[in-house]
Protein backbone atom coordinates (compact mmCIF):
# COMPACT_ATOMS: atom_id res chain seq x y z
CA UNK A 1 0.00 0.00 0.00
CA UNK A 2 1.59 3.27 -0.95
CA UNK A 3 1.84 6.37 1.71
CA UNK A 4 -1.02 7.93 -0.01
CA UNK A 5 -3.40 4.86 -0.19
CA UNK A 6 -2.63 4.21 3.56
CA UNK A 7 -3.66 8.68 4.34
CA UNK A 8 -6.53 7.78 2.35
CA UNK A 9 -7.36 4.56 4.58
CA UNK A 10 -6.92 5.93 7.42
CA UNK A 11 -8.88 9.16 6.35
CA UNK A 12 -11.79 6.98 5.35
CA UNK A 13 -11.72 4.78 8.73
CA UNK A 14 -11.98 8.17 11.03
CA UNK A 15 -14.47 9.28 8.96
CA UNK A 16 -16.67 6.00 9.69
CA UNK A 17 -15.90 6.23 12.95
CA UNK A 18 -16.83 10.32 13.30
CA UNK A 19 -20.05 9.08 11.94
CA UNK A 20 -20.79 6.05 13.41
CA UNK A 21 -19.83 8.23 17.00
CA UNK A 22 -22.87 11.16 15.20
CA UNK A 23 -24.94 8.12 14.79
CA UNK A 24 -24.92 6.66 18.03
CA UNK A 25 -25.14 9.69 20.16
CA UNK A 26 -28.08 10.79 17.95
CA UNK A 27 -29.59 7.38 18.62
CA UNK A 28 -28.89 7.80 22.67
CA UNK A 29 -30.37 11.44 22.24
CA UNK A 30 -33.82 10.39 21.18
CA UNK A 31 -33.48 7.68 23.76
CA UNK A 32 -33.20 4.69 21.72
CA UNK A 33 -30.41 3.50 23.50
CA UNK A 34 -29.65 3.09 26.63
CA UNK A 35 -27.85 0.84 29.75
CA UNK A 36 -30.64 -1.87 29.47
CA UNK A 37 -29.96 -4.06 26.37
CA UNK A 38 -33.37 -6.66 27.13
CA UNK A 39 -33.81 -8.01 23.49
CA UNK A 40 -32.20 -10.60 21.65
CA UNK A 41 -31.89 -10.41 17.92
CA UNK A 42 -31.17 -13.34 15.88
CA UNK A 43 -30.96 -14.15 11.97
CA UNK A 44 -29.16 -16.22 9.53
CA UNK A 45 -27.08 -13.97 7.05
CA UNK A 46 -23.92 -15.13 5.08
CA UNK A 47 -20.67 -14.89 6.43
CA UNK A 48 -20.01 -12.29 3.62
CA UNK A 49 -22.18 -10.03 4.38
CA UNK A 50 -21.76 -9.72 8.12
CA UNK A 51 -17.99 -8.96 6.85
CA UNK A 52 -18.40 -6.84 4.20
CA UNK A 53 -20.75 -4.35 6.46
CA UNK A 54 -18.52 -4.70 9.33
CA UNK A 55 -15.24 -3.55 7.05
CA UNK A 56 -17.54 -0.37 5.36
CA UNK A 57 -18.71 0.87 8.91
CA UNK A 58 -15.62 0.16 10.61
CA UNK A 59 -16.43 -2.15 13.44
CA UNK A 60 -15.40 -5.38 14.42
CA UNK A 61 -18.32 -6.85 16.74
CA UNK A 62 -21.69 -8.41 15.67
CA UNK A 63 -23.28 -6.12 18.53
CA UNK A 64 -22.09 -3.32 17.58
CA UNK A 65 -22.53 -3.88 13.65
CA UNK A 66 -26.29 -4.78 14.73
CA UNK A 67 -26.24 -1.72 16.92
CA UNK A 68 -25.13 0.99 14.47
CA UNK A 69 -27.46 -0.41 11.30
CA UNK A 70 -30.42 -0.04 13.74
CA UNK A 71 -29.76 2.94 15.01
CA UNK A 72 -29.20 4.60 11.14
CA UNK A 73 -32.30 2.53 9.82
CA UNK A 74 -34.35 4.14 13.04
CA UNK A 75 -33.00 7.78 13.08
CA UNK A 76 -33.07 7.75 8.93
CA UNK A 77 -34.85 11.18 7.64
CA UNK A 78 -36.62 11.49 4.60
CA UNK A 79 -34.58 14.13 2.72
CA UNK A 80 -34.57 12.00 -0.30
CA UNK A 81 -38.64 11.21 -0.17
CA UNK A 82 -39.52 14.85 0.64
CA UNK A 83 -37.28 16.14 -2.17
CA UNK A 84 -38.58 13.71 -5.02
CA UNK A 85 -42.04 14.70 -3.63
CA UNK A 86 -40.83 18.52 -4.59
CA UNK A 87 -40.27 17.82 -8.62
CA UNK A 88 -42.12 19.97 -10.54
CA UNK A 89 -43.42 22.81 -7.44
CA UNK A 90 -40.68 25.24 -8.66
CA UNK A 91 -42.04 27.52 -11.74
CA UNK A 92 -40.55 26.64 -15.03
CA UNK A 93 -39.54 30.23 -16.05
CA UNK A 94 -37.71 30.84 -12.15
CA UNK A 95 -34.31 32.33 -13.08
CA UNK A 96 -31.72 29.90 -11.21
CA UNK A 97 -29.07 31.56 -12.13
CA UNK A 98 -27.28 28.59 -13.09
Amino acid sequence: MTIRGAATAASEEQIAHTRNRLVLEQARAVGLLGAAKNTRLSGRVSSELIEAAKKRAHVTSDTELLELALSRLAIEDDFGARLVGRKGSIPADIELGV
